[in-house]
């Protein structure tokens, strides 16, 4: 499952799924992305598929692992990766070093366990008022799921996860 950043980062109002499903069209992948956040539909722990959360390994664009499995993730320690493997964004710039993200912070709405905080997503990622409040996480801790609160104006990483592995049927 391949774990990779938007083009440009976004405030608290965005349409994150459509972003992540776009971006990744015209990056000329097959498979479905939906973005790294809570929502007021679904939780974060929730989004890739059942079938798929457990044997899979999360890794980046260039195929490099970030997590063992995407269920890894949600284990309550905040999502830990290893820094010194890169996220990428769908044009294949390295988020961490790139200077479009001037923040190296990603929103996600959640707790530590994946499941969404309505109190900390700038209301279901509809608003980038500066009095209303999103979770997310600063990718310097190591951490995915770091439980830290700022005002939804903030633009900040977005994440996209592909939620429908589709292995290759030539392969």
């Amino acid at each position: 499952l391949h774990l990779v950043a938007l083009n440009f980062p976004l405030s608290g109002d965005m349409r994150a799924d459509f972003q992540c499903f776009r971006q990744a069209q015209l990056a000329g992948l097959t498979s479905t992305y939906r973005a790294f956040l809570s929502s007021h539909l679904q939780d974060l722990a929730t989004v890739v598929r059942k079938t798929d959360r457990q044997h899979l390994p999360v890794v980046n664009l260039q195929g490099q692992t970030l997590f063992s499995n995407w269920e890894s993730i949600f284990d309550g320690n905040g999502g830990q990766f290893n820094i010194h493997v890169p996220i990428y964004s769908f044009d294949g710039r390295n988020v961490m070093t790139d200077s479009s993200w001037p923040q190296k912070i990603i929103w996600h709405g959640s707790t530590a366990n994946g499941i969404r905080l309505v109190s900390n997503y700038c209301e279901a990622w509809h608003t980038a008022d500066m009095g209303a409040m999103g979770q997310a996480s600063p990718l310097n801790t190591g951490k995915l799921l770091d439980q830290k609160v700022y005002s939804c104006n903030n633009q900040f990483i977005v994440l996209c996860i592909e939620n429908s592995f589709v292995s290759d049927p030539q392969g």
